[in-house]
């Protein structure tokens, strides 16, 4: 792992632990914004509450037993990811420069949201559901736990699950044990961890957290921004990175395998992935993973004749509305340098 903060925990995984469909749970990216709390799963319960007419609470065995288990392949991704590549277009201080292992894939177990707010009757008037967990942030003034909300629409979609295992094994404590929200398509942030109340709404959730994953518009100051000042983030932006070859990797010239993954978001697959090595001149199509399902990475690989020197590579994915990546960082940056969905760029050397 490649440890940004010991406290709190803020890690990516590393680009070896990417290659495969499913990321081991050692190598999983952590993103936190207080430290982890420690819960008794034993007096755990779960409260749901607000524009419902059957407030629940429920115990972890509750959830088990009165609910079906589901199972859902899904992608987490933090909406910073890739952030370096914003930083070296301009500094974004007090962030984490992420790169681009600030994302993972696991598969997900758990009760079905949309069942329990189903056995809570969520009222016609609640047009969002909001999640809120144990871990209390000193960042929010005054501090508060981590929250968020997403639609109703999104809420009650078959995908989004109460989790409570993660390949198969009892959710970690470093992922949100002993439940967490998975919400697949939306940025990380809106999949909550060590999860407490969920609260049916008719306004987006007023949590510090909510309104701070936006993308604020470039000559904004981050620390005096107000909710509404930017875009509150929710599906993922399309993303593309490289996987190997590695970042400044010397290498013999020829033909040289390039491989990586890309990603589409909320309801979207990626389409076409693309890759050049002469700054766009020419492109070669890249052979492309079928995708698992909508909320899932998929990866892509090809190979390139690459001459002796300096070479930067550029890699572009489309996603299948036909939009497409746009090449330079540039045209992103932000101020809190969030949904980096520039194309991915990597210099290498090649030798003679």
């Amino acid at each position: 792992m490649l440890v940004h903060q010991a406290e709190p925990y803020n890690a990516e995984s590393p680009p070896g632990a990417l290659v495969g469909s499913i990321t081991p749970l050692d190598a999983f990216y952590g993103r936190n914004h207080a430290p982890i709390p420690r819960i008794d799963p034993e007096s755990w319960r779960l409260r749901v509450e607000g524009l419902v007419d059957r407030p629940l609470e429920l115990s972890l065995e509750e959830l088990r037993h009165r609910f079906g288990e589901r199972s859902v392949v899904a992608t987490l991704q933090c909406a910073g990811n890739r952030r370096a590549d914003l930083i070296e277009v301009r500094d974004i201080p007090g962030q984490v420069p992420w790169g681009p292992g600030a994302v993972s894939t696991a598969c997900w177990s758990g009760a079905s949201l949309a069942d329990v707010l189903a056995e809570a009757r969520v009222r016609p008037e609640a047009a969002h559901i909001a999640f809120t967990g144990a871990d209390l942030s000193q960042q929010a003034e005054p501090p508060q736990p981590f929250g968020g909300s997403v639609p109703v629409a999104k809420a009650t979609s078959s995908e989004v699950l109460l989790a409570w295992s993660m390949n198969g094994q009892p959710l970690p404590t470093a992922h949100g044990a002993p439940l967490r929200v998975v919400v697949p398509g939306w940025i990380g942030a809106r999949s909550v961890k060590w999860l407490q109340c969920v609260t049916a709404l008719a306004e987006p959730s007023d949590n510090y957290f909510q309104s701070e994953y936006s993308v604020l518009p470039p000559e904004a100051d981050p620390h005096r921004a107000k909710p509404g000042d930017g875009i509150t983030l929710g599906p993922i932006t399309i993303h593309c990175a490289i996987l190997q070859p590695g970042k400044d990797a010397r290498l013999p010239s020829g033909p040289t395998e390039i491989t990586g993954f890309a990603l589409a978001g909320d309801n979207r697959t990626v389409a076409r992935v693309d890759v050049t090595a002469d700054h766009g001149n020419t492109w070669t199509r890249a052979d492309l993973d079928p995708p698992e399902n909508p909320w899932t990475w998929q990866h892509w690989r090809t190979t390139l004749t690459l001459p002796p020197g300096g070479i930067e590579l550029i890699a572009r994915a489309w996603d299948s509305t036909a939009a497409v990546q746009p090449e330079s960082p540039a045209t992103v940056w932000n101020p809190r340098g969030y949904a980096n969905e520039a194309a991915a760029h990597l210099r290498i050397t090649c030798r003679p």
